[in-house]
C-alpha cells in the first residue's frame, strides 16, 4: 500500500521502521519542525524525521495542516504534497497536531492511529503516565479510525500488556512503541485482506489523560505512599519527580523509589509527620507519607547526575 506516516517521536519511529520493513512504499512523511534540543539549543530532527531521511522519504514539516489557521501557506503546502503523494492510508502515531477534515478524507482508506492506551480509557496527551498514576493493572495499544473529536474514532485493533508494580513511564513507553509497530502492521494486512472490523467505543469507561504539568513534579507527602510511588514511575523520566531534603538548598529529583509494606513501616511510621524523613542508609531514605512510608532508592542533586540511594545518602551526610 501507499502509505503517508504522521509522527514525531521515538514512539513513532519504530511504526514507521516496521512500515518499511513490511515492504509498503512511504511517499511521504509529515512530521513536527526541528525544535531546539541540549545545552546548546541546537536545532534537531525529530526521531521520524532521522528515520526517514535515513530511508530517502520525502519529509514535510508544516507548523499547522489549517488552512484556516495562523500558517496559511504550511498547510497549503502539506495539502500539495498529500495530493501528490496519492496516499491509500495516512498512519499517526503521536504526531502532535490536529488532523483537519481534508487530512482525515484525503487517504482512500482514511487515517490509522496508534494510540497507547485500550480506549476509551485514557483519550488524550498522556495516556502512559496517567495508567501508571491511577494503578491500572494493565494497559495496550489501539488502532483506531480516526475523527474530528479526541480520540473518539472507531476502534480497529487492540492489544494488552500488563503494568508491572516497578515499571516506570520510560520502560513502559519502550514496551508500547514495540506493541504499537507489531499492531499497525496487523492492522495493515487486515485491511488489505478486507479483514478489519471497526467497532464503535463504548460510552462508558470514558477517561481523559490531561497533559502532564511541570506543577505536578513536587511530592505532596499528605498523599499515600502508594500513590507517590506510582507518581515517581510515572513522571520518570519527564516531567520528573522532586522534594526538598534537610541540609541541601535546592530540590533533589527522586527517580526511584518504593512504597514499604505494613508490617515494615508502621512502627517508622507511627513516630513521624508527612514529609518527615525516619532513617537514611545504604537501602534507602525512608519519608513519614499520610499513609505509609515511602522509600527513595535513586536520586539526583541539582546539577549532579544520577545516584543509587546509598552513594547519595553518603554524599549527603557529609555535608
Amino acid at each position: 500500500m501507499r502509505i503517508v506516516f504522521a509522527g514525531t517521536p521515538a514512539f513513532a519511529s519504530q511504526a514507521l521502521d516496521a512500515i518499511l520493513a513490511a515492504g509498503h512504499t512511504v511517499p511521504l512523511v509529515l512530521t513536527q519542525p526541528d525544535r531546539p534540543s541540549g545545552r546548546g539549543l541546537k536545532l534537531t530532527p525529530s526521531a521520524v524525521k532521522q528515520t526517514a531521511l535515513a530511508a530517502g522519504i520525502p519529509v514535510c514539516q508544516p507548523r499547522s495542516l489549517r488552512l484556516d489557521g495562523k500558517y496559511p501557506d504550511d498547510a497549503l503546502a502539506a495539502q500539495q504534497a498529500l495530493r501528490d503523494a496519492e496516499p491509500d492510508l495516512m498512519v499517526v502515531a503521536a504526531y502532535g497536531l490536529i488532523l483537519p477534515e481534508w487530512v482525515l478524507t484525503l487517504p482512500v482508506h482514511g487515517c490509522f492511529n496508534i494510540h497507547a492506551s485500550l480506549l476509551p480509557r485514557w483519550r488524550g496527551a498522556a495516556p502512559i503516565q496517567r495508567a501508571i498514576v491511577a494503578g491500572d493493572a494493565q494497559t495496550g495499544v489501539t488502532i483506531m479510525q480516526m475523527d474530528q473529536g479526541l480520540d473518539t474514532g472507531d476502534m480497529l485493533l487492540t492489544r494488552t500488556i500488563p503494568i508491572t508494580e516497578t515499571q516506570s513511564a520510560a520502560g513502559l513507553h519502550d514496551e508500547l512503541a514495540a506493541l504499537g509497530a507489531t499492531a499497525i502492521i496487523e492492522a495493515i494486512a487486515a485491511l488489505e485482506q478486507g479483514a478489519l472490523i471497526a467497532q464503535p467505543q463504548p460510552d462508558q469507561g470514558v477517561t481523559y489523560a490531561a497533559k502532564l504539568e511541570k506543577s505536578e513534579s513536587a511530592l505532596d507527602f499528605s498523599r499515600p505512599a502508594v500513590e507517590l510511588a506510582r507518581r515517581i514511575r510515572a513522571f520518570n523520566p519527564v516531567p520528573g519527580s522532586t522534594m526538598t531534603l534537610p541540609g541541601l538548598k535546592d530540590p533533589v529529583k527522586v527517580w526511584d523509589a518504593v512504597a514499604l509494606p505494613d508490617a515494615a513501616d508502621s512502627a517508622a511510621n507511627d513516630k513521624g509527620h508527612p514529609g518527615q524523613v525516619l532513617q537514611a542508609g545504604p537501602q534507602g531514605i525512608d519519608i513519614a507519607t499520610a499513609a505509609g512510608v515511602l522509600r527513595l532508592l535513586e536520586l539526583q542533586k541539582a546539577g549532579g547526575k544520577r545516584q543509587p540511594v546509598a552513594a547519595f545518602v553518603q554524599g549527603w551526610q557529609e555535608r
